[in-house]
């Protein structure tokens, strides 16, 4: 019996602990509730609306029914009209689109040639399940009424992959893989960091010392930045020698890139050693944040396949835009200049983390 007592004085003083640990106590219903949105909402292997541009030179009352007809079948979001097949491929390069769609002028005569293709579809390949989506539109039956026989007609699909056209996975997986790993380890060190600092005592050397908030988040996160460099060049080795995953633009650009990310995570992992107690919370809210970033930034699925809402939110985390950055200069040569919106925002997320995480830090034992 008094066993059982002391069992039961120690279960009761482990709730009462969770219970005032509030961050721990919202993680026990928070993981599971966004596992199950994550994996049961967010995630859509069914992709749909693809970013798309359509180069419809026939303009004939054929043609653009045919895009009608592509447009119904929702898989395909047309955002944009260009003239030229050049146009579309400028567009697939900056990774604006996932498909272009091709109607040359002699679209109508082509449809009823059955041994010559109608349309041509150009493909973003470097994620092969949008390749595979396209594969799925050639093999769909559009058909359409030509006036004035009102006969039904089939228009043959050729698609063309580009940026990959080996279909192999690697090559997809790597450059996303990148960012995965240097969120991952980034934030997770310094979102220790200052938590480690306090757990040791070690804040107590520095209550009377004339360093700014400022100046102790920038001393914190300088060496790391050197870490995350040399970690960028271990995976771009690594993935040339042994996938053969190419680079085919700008090394300096991915690099350029590349410290923008590095600094983003490393101000984001700084600015949840802030919000947290003990090293064992600093690396909870890491997981927190680490699945989405896996889940919801086109790293494993097509971004344009997820849902809005899971889009808002893939759109705020630093992983998403740093995967655009590597898909585009690795794979589909595109300079930095043509990504700049991503690489901006990278930049703007670090200074407004980096200003949240200084103003919340104090030079003082809470």
């Amino acid at each position: 019996m008094k066993s059982l007592s002391r069992l039961g004085a120690i279960v009761k003083k482990e709730v009462v602990q969770l219970s005032r640990d509030k961050l721990t106590f919202g993680m026990v219903f928070g993981l599971p509730i966004m596992q199950i949105l994550l994996f049961g909402y967010a995630i859509n292997t069914d992709v749909r609306n693809l970013k798309t541009a359509v180069a419809n030179q026939a303009g004939t009352h054929l043609s653009r029914q045919f895009v009608s007809e592509l447009r119904a079948s929702q898989v395909t979001d047309i955002i944009a009209t260009v003239a030229t097949p050049s146009e579309l491929e400028v567009l697939l390069r900056r990774g604006e689109i996932s498909l272009g769609i091709f109607i040359p002028n002699d679209f109508d005569r082509r449809v009823a040639d059955q041994n010559r293709a109608a349309v041509h579809i150009f493909v973003d390949g470097s994620d092969p399940t949008i390749l595979s989506v396209a594969n799925q539109l050639r093999a769909m039956p559009i058909r359409f009424d030509s006036a004035p026989t009102r006969e039904q007609k089939h228009a043959q699909i050729e698609v063309r992959p580009y940026f990959n056209p080996e279909r192999r996975t690697p090559v997809n997986i790597v450059p996303g893989l990148m960012g995965i790993i240097l969120m991952m380890t980034m934030m997770l060190f310094t979102a220790v960091a200052i938590v480690r600092e306090r757990e040791r005592g070690n804040l107590e050397l520095l209550i009377n010392t004339p360093v700014t908030s400022a100046e102790l988040m920038i001393g914190k996160v300088a060496p790391y930045v050197l870490i995350g460099l040399l970690q960028l060049a271990l995976i771009l080795g690594v993935g040339r020698l042994l996938f053969d995953v190419p680079i085919r633009g700008s090394v300096s650009d991915l690099y350029i890139a590349g410290s923008a990310f590095i600094a983003a995570n490393l101000s984001l992992g700084l600015l949840i050693s802030t919000m947290t107690h003990t090293q064992f919370q600093a690396m909870q809210v890491t997981v927190f944040i680490l699945m989405p970033s896996i889940l919801l930034s086109g790293f494993m699925f097509p971004f344009d396949g997820m849902p809005i809402v899971a889009q808002y939110i893939g759109e705020v985390l630093p992983t998403t835009h740093f995967i655009r950055l590597t898909r585009g200069i690795m794979l589909r040569e595109a300079p930095i200049g043509e990504l700049m919106p991503d690489f901006i925002y990278l930049v703007a997320f670090t200074a407004v983390a980096m200003s949240i995480a200084a103003m919340r830090f104090t030079k003082r034992l809470d």
